[in-house]
């Protein structure tokens, strides 16, 4: 780990329950520690970005979520409609079922359908494996199905299903995807020496709720380290 750990976090709320108050604390608490993102649904995108305007913490819309299973195109015009009111990341739900059908042209295309609606906007595009309901085969296929769509991450969970991030299989999945492309462990990271455990693992990047707990646990750790680059 490069840099001091607040730099690989994308801060989340993804609850249904979630008020404008709660996004207006999120953003702030980004701005305050600095994180790397926010990780919104879509109907916040427009006040996240508002709110971080000024700052240099990015906005990231989750698509698809958090099953998958809705039709690509849906996906597209979804992440289209974010990345125009300012989502510069898209965190996409694989479609699982495909994917456990072998249909993999289809898998394929439905990755490429939201990369291209992203890049119009210049946007960069996360696929969600959901690895907690796949074979370690399944994990390595969709992340060669990533790779060909386009897509610039490849991510463990949405935190939403039976299981969340593990080192196993953030491990298994930097392997499968070299240097290529860049890994997100999100899920069931709640404190500093899980997220570090996971980044040594392989994880560019890590999806957090308890972010500020994160943070603060890692003033105790951390040695000094390079400001974010």
């Amino acid at each position: 780990m490069n840099q001091p750990i607040n730099c690989y976090i994308d801060h989340t709320l993804l609850k249904p329950e979630a008020t404008t108050a709660d996004i207006e604390t999120l953003c702030a608490e980004a701005k305050q520690y600095g994180f790397f993102a926010v990780c919104v649904n879509s109907c916040h995108v427009e006040t996240a970005a508002r709110l971080l305007s000024a700052s240099p913490v990015a906005v990231a819309c989750v698509v698809g979520f958090p099953l998958g299973a809705c039709a690509s195109e849906i996906k597209a015009a979804e992440a289209e409609w974010a990345c125009r009111r300012g989502a510069c990341e898209i965190d996409m739900v694989m479609n699982i079922g495909a994917l456990k059908d072998k249909r993999f042209d289809e898998v394929r295309a439905d990755i490429a359908a939201v990369v291209k609606a992203a890049a119009g906007h210049g946007g960069t595009v996360k696929v969600i494996l959901e690895t907690c309901l796949l074979s370690d085969e399944e994990i390595v296929t969709a992340c060669r199905l990533a790779e060909e769509g386009g897509a610039a991450f490849v991510k463990t969970s949405t935190g939403f299903s039976s299981g969340g991030a593990t080192q196993r299989h953030v491990a298994l999945m930097k392997q499968a995807v070299g240097g290529r492309l860049r890994v997100k462990a999100s899920g069931g990271i709640r404190n500093y020496e899980t997220a570090a455990a996971m980044i040594a693992s392989g994880a560019d990047r890590i999806g957090a709720s308890a972010s500020v707990a994160i943070a603060a646990q890692a003033i105790q750790q951390e040695p000094l380290k390079n400001p974010c680059s």
